[in-house]
């Protein structure tokens, strides 16, 4: 079956291009296709914990993360204002003996590089706009906007929040804005370490909003997420120009340590959080989802690049072990969606524990971090060792060739 399957995917982001890569390894025929004129992610940092970095090892990428990367000393919970440190998990010196993998930071558009490297020219199609997909009993169809069509065994959407392919076939259920608003912003810097940023992933946690801080691109920049809640998101982008006043007036009397940090800041972006809630499937007939198309989720738990690896990863093993779309998108469902539903879930709730807006309830919470911290630093903080310890490979059985 692996040698006659036939799979398109739309959409060459992260999710898309690890399904692709993946499918390339395992000899199966595949073609991806991208709306942009080009490939060339942009964006800012992203967090690739162990369960991604499995998957990454496994297509052996992993001596070329570990080249353009920053290893994390640990994940820390500070406050708002005072900077005092609330709780502090371990990750350099125990991700490989806990998770068998280690803790990344990358910058986006080097992850997307190295995943693109697996995927022949042959491969890919730019400037494919999908507008629909159809289906019959032996074959799936994307159509294109310029008059193109593409006929495969199976169409994967991995067209992101706004999935054409997910509109096909479940309706225009428009995203639910979260009530959270995200700048992002990337300091480049020629001298390290930084006095105000040390060498772990900072989590600034205050009233209604909290601060992400980590080094990327080996640690010659800084990555900045700083959230913070509002009332509605009116932006017609989805990605729009900020500036440095905007943000530093989103965090007042916060910590100098983060202000300083957002002084320096260039070129900012923000946009409105939305997602959705976990699905019950993502596939009708020949045609699936995949990633955000499927499972939109928060960044709170630093996941949603994660899932759109695991889900390429173990679709790809599915359809080369499994006889039948039928039966593999089955047997994907089975092994995906509980997880990601439970990670969209969990994400949720991280939010509403990071922007305690009562003092009091505030301080109960750090008394909590701090007596977990105690008997276990893994059980207090983000508590994602759940996450971190999954591994893709093991639940599909099967190893790359």
């Amino acid at each position: 079956m692996a040698r006659e399957l036939r799979v398109g995917i739309i959409g060459g982001g992260i999710g898309g291009l690890a399904l692709a890569g993946t499918l390339v390894g395992l000899g199966i025929e595949t073609h991806l296709f991208e709306r942009a004129p080009a490939f060339g992610e942009v964006g800012a940092g992203l967090q690739m914990t162990p369960n991604a970095v499995k998957v990454l090892r496994e297509l052996g990428l992993w001596s070329e993360i570990h080249r353009v990367s920053f290893q994390p000393q640990s994940i820390v919970g500070r406050n708002w204002r005072t900077g005092h440190e609330i709780f502090r998990t371990p990750l350099m010196a125990e991700c490989p003996r806990l998770y068998h993998a280690e803790f990344f930071h990358i910058h986006r558009a080097d992850l997307h590089r190295i995943l693109l490297s697996l995927l022949p020219p042959s491969c890919r199609t730019l400037s494919a706009q999908c507008v629909s997909v159809s289906q019959t009993d032996e074959s799936a169809t994307a159509h294109f906007a310029d008059g193109r069509t593409f006929e495969a065994d199976l169409i994967v959407g991995a067209d992101g929040l706004q999935s054409v392919v997910r509109k096909t076939l479940f309706g225009d259920d428009a995203p639910r804005f979260t009530g959270n608003m995200c700048w992002r912003a990337l300091i480049p810097f020629e001298e390290q370490p930084l006095e105000m940023v040390s060498p772990d992933a900072s989590f600034w946690l205050g009233p209604q909003g909290h601060v992400v801080t980590y080094y990327v691109s080996a640690g010659r920049a800084v990555n900045v997420v700083a959230i913070r809640e509002a009332d509605s998101w009116v932006e017609e982008s989805w990605n729009a120009p900020s500036d440095r006043e905007e943000l530093l007036a989103g965090y007042p009397h916060w910590h100098p340590n983060v202000l300083k940090l957002f002084s320096k800041a260039e070129n900012i972006f923000k946009w409105g959080l939305f997602d959705r809630d976990p699905m019950t499937t993502w596939s009708a007939g020949r045609i699936t989802l995949l990633g955000d198309a499927a499972h939109p989720m928060l960044p709170f738990l630093s996941q949603g690049a994660a899932m759109a690896i695991e889900d390429g990863y173990v679709l790809a093993q599915v359809l080369a072990a499994v006889n039948g779309i039928e039966a593999a998108l089955k047997r994907y469902e089975a092994l995906r969606l509980p997880r990601t539903s439970r990670v969209q879930l969990e994400s949720r709730k991280r939010g509403e524990t990071y922007h305690i807006a009562s003092p009091f309830k505030r301080m109960y919470r750090d008394i909590a971090y701090r007596v977990k911290q105690m008997v276990d630093p893994h059980s207090s903080g983000l508590q994602a060792g759940w996450v971190y310890s999954y591994d893709a490979i093991a639940a599909v059985g099967k190893r790359m060739p």
